[in-house]
């Protein structure tokens, strides 16, 4: 085998025997870039304790960083600036050799504040979050802010990165600096030393694949264009200006082309324009809420260069495992990539073997469920299932209640109260059917049973569905459930 390079991913690196499509995080070069943003939008579409963190100390440094700036505290504002310097860890943008991260440190830190301040944007509280910086501050582009955030978040990452360390068995470097990490409560960063992934490149700080998109949601040109231009045409009309045109069928037109000769299209003009228009802002911001969606396993084969899933390999690992207690790990870990493959992004943040109760009991897989749509969207609305518990049952022989009952044991309104019960095969599906719903009637859960045969159904309406999230085949055994 040929020696790593900047190139090798973190997978091959470190051995893990997986690809991207059955990880939780973004597998990146060791020394290079992935093409994909850590957008802040994205994390605020997120509803998981995690993201909601991440979601705290953005609002937080930035909220902080603008009230240095009304109060012309400029040292205080490049001292926060100055510490988004990108160490490279992250390994997300679009450098093409080693790691080359922009973000606002050091010298450009002094041209972000002034730009800053000089801008009406700021003054005018048009600036509410990190991400409208792109809409109205010239030289910030989507990269500088997928760095900024990614170091602002700096800590919860870390904590990530070692958790997902430990889960995948990576090993972890002790005392390795962590760089600059946001303090909310002293509003200052702080220094840390801390276990983290190291290669010959560095150091490493993992991003969940499930909060990264391949085009930052944020873009000052089709704002202009697809937002800020038809406002500004139904304003020219409105007053009748000379911009406006009668065609010969009487219908009148203001073009964009006469717009952008006239006030121009830089963002100084997107500033001032909004200011008059702030309608237009405001549905920008509401589509772009709605059009965060997260990353594809298509996207990233594509984006990464790497062949795209094979989910009938997944299906075939578990199907192949003879049935039985002494292939009860590998039946186990065959699952957890199934799902984590199948129920990406809906899913995520798995964790094996999680203790509860103290550590009187365990679940064997739990899942993070933060669906954009589809059928775990539904399920997140309608009944406690923040989390999802998947107990894996690799017998030769019938399921029963005893299995029924030490599922439900596990549910709680605050953990989630659906659960998967992944097993090889049922012979008297009524039979089990009636004692899942009867736990259901009883208010102790939903469970889902999930044989071979299911799993292989779920595939294909899976690749069916060009990918789809909807899982038709899980909605109607719920529905059996509640009926």
């Amino acid at each position: 085998m040929a020696a790593p390079n900047s190139k090798t991913r973190v997978s091959r690196y470190f051995k893990l025997g997986r690809d991207q499509t059955t990880l939780d995080f973004v597998d990146v070069p060791i020394g290079n870039d992935t093409p994909v943003f850590l957008d802040p939008s994205r994390l605020r579409s997120m509803e998981s304790s995690w993201a909601s963190e991440c979601n705290s100390l953005l609002q937080h440094f930035f909220e902080t960083l603008l009230r240095h700036l009304q109060a012309n505290e400029r040292s205080e504002g490049l001292a926060m600036l100055e510490a988004l310097v990108e160490r490279n860890e992250f390994h997300l943008g679009f450098s093409t050799g080693l790691s080359d991260g922009r973000a606002f440190g050091s010298g450009y830190a002094e041209k972000v504040w002034d730009a800053l301040e000089g801008s009406k944007a700021s003054k005018s509280g048009l600036l509410k979050d990190i991400e409208d910086t792109c809409l109205f501050i010239d030289g910030i582009g989507p990269d500088r802010i997928s760095d900024a955030v990614c170091n602002i978040i700096r800590g919860p990452l870390i904590r990530y990165t070692q958790d997902i360390c430990r889960y995948y068995d990576i090993p972890l470097t002790e005392k390795v600096d962590s760089g600059p990490i946001w303090n909310p409560l002293l509003e200052t960063w702080e220094d840390e030393l801390v276990p983290l992934p190291t290669t010959q490149f560095g150091k490493l700080v993992l991003i969940p694949k499930v909060a990264v998109r391949h085009q930052f949601v944020y873009n000052s040109t089709a704002y202009f264009v697809h937002h800020l231009l038809p406002a500004m045409q139904a304003t020219e009309k409105r007053f009748n200006t000379a911009l406006v045109q009668t065609l010969k069928d009487g219908r009148t037109r203001v073009t964009k082309k006469s717009l952008k000769e006239k006030y121009g299209a830089s963002k100084l003009t997107i500033v001032e324009q909004t200011l008059k228009h702030p309608d237009a802002l405001k549905q920008y911001r509401e589509n772009t809420s709605r059009t965060s969606q997260p990353i594809t396993h298509l996207q990233l084969a594509e984006l990464e260069n790497i062949p795209i899933p094979q989910f009938g390999a997944l299906l075939k690992d578990v199907t192949s495992i003879k049935p039985g207690k002494d292939e009860a790990a590998a039946y186990e870990n065959a699952i957890e990539k199934l799902l984590s493959a199948l129920f990406f992004p809906s899913l995520s943040s798995p964790t094996k073997q999680h203790q509860i109760h103290d550590g009187r009991k365990r679940i064997d897989i739990t899942y993070v469920n933060n669906p954009v749509n589809g059928f775990f969207r539904w399920l997140l609305m309608s009944y406690p299932s923040s989390h999802i518990f998947v107990e894996c049952k690799n017998y030769g022989r019938e399921i029963g209640n005893p299995e029924i009952d030490q599922l439900a044991g596990r549910f709680a309104p605050s953990r989630g109260q659906v659960g998967l019960l992944v097993c090889r095969s049922v012979a008297d599906k009524k039979k089990l059917s009636a004692s899942c719903a009867d736990t259901a009637r009883d208010g102790r859960g939903f469970i889902i049973v999930l044989t071979d045969d299911d799993l292989e159904v779920i595939v294909k309406e899976y690749l069916a569905t060009d990918c789809g999230s909807n899982y038709p085949l899980l909605m109607e055994k719920f529905r059996q459930l509640i009926m």
